[in-house]
């Protein structure tokens, strides 16, 4: 029933939006004598606002159909190398070149999990095509993933980035942007304790939270202030 009414209610915006982009279409057409007018320029940001409101749940494109290396333009075509119920291993395959995209340095861009698509990176993937061979890990969103798939938690995650590296082979480069880095972290560890021979020639971590003690921020202040039944009460929901 919960989902159902979320749903209903998302329809129910989805639809006041348009009418909001609608009106705004036809403010586009008015004079600029007219458009300025302090009735209109409240009116078209109140549709702006209702514009906005809403959350979507739908994964955007990343958009790479070409990229330019030299004075040359060249196509790129998404591939999935390797699909699982909980993510999708995306190739991002450029079209023969000087040198061939074999040659390339091999790199596997491990993306957000948590609240976010990985075309979020798609301006990191697009800056390295020309330079390297490139690979993301694309999740799937947790709402589309049906229950008979079980569960997917932290040790799921690093058989997933194990098994992914060993699908690009060695001399892989790795780099784990925000969320992940724990987890790529561990997954190299790993392999590399157990003499994976495909465990990644490098690892490089951003911006990831791999000792939250060192540079203390606010985020920090409130897990310390508060015991963990406060956020098994407040931040954990269906």
């Amino acid at each position: 029933m919960m989902y159902q009414a979320y749903q209903a209610q998302a329809d129910i915006m989805a639809s006041l939006r348009g009418v909001a982009g609608i009106a705004l279409q036809g403010f586009g057409h008015l004079t600029p004598c007219v458009a300025e007018s302090a009735p209109i320029r409240n009116l078209s940001a109140g549709y702006e606002l209702l514009g906005r409101v809403g959350l979507t749940h739908e994964r955007p494109p990343f958009g790479i159909d070409a990229v330019k290396i030299g004075r040359r333009t060249v196509a790129v075509h998404e591939e999935a190398t390797d699909v699982t119920p909980f993510g999708t291993l995306l190739h991002f395959r450029r079209e023969a070149t000087d040198p061939e995209p074999d040659a390339l340095p091999k790199v596997l861009v491990v993306a957000p999990l948590s609240g976010h698509f990985a075309t979020l990176l798609r301006g990191t993937v697009r800056t390295m095509l020309p330079e390297q061979d490139v690979w993301i890990t694309d999740w799937h969103n947790a709402r589309d993933v049906s229950m008979e798939h079980g569960d997917f938690d932290f040790d799921g995650y690093i058989e997933h980035l194990i098994r992914w590296i060993e699908i690009l082979g060695p001399d892989t480069h790795v780099i784990a942007v925000c969320q992940p880095c724990v987890a790529a972290l561990v997954a190299t560890a790993v392999m590399a304790e157990a003499g994976n021979p495909a465990q990644p020639r490098t690892l490089t971590l951003m911006a990831g939270p791999i000792d939250t003690r060192v540079n203390p921020t606010a985020v920090n202040g409130l897990a310390e202030s508060k015991p963990i039944s406060w956020f098994e009460r407040n931040v954990i929901s269906t």
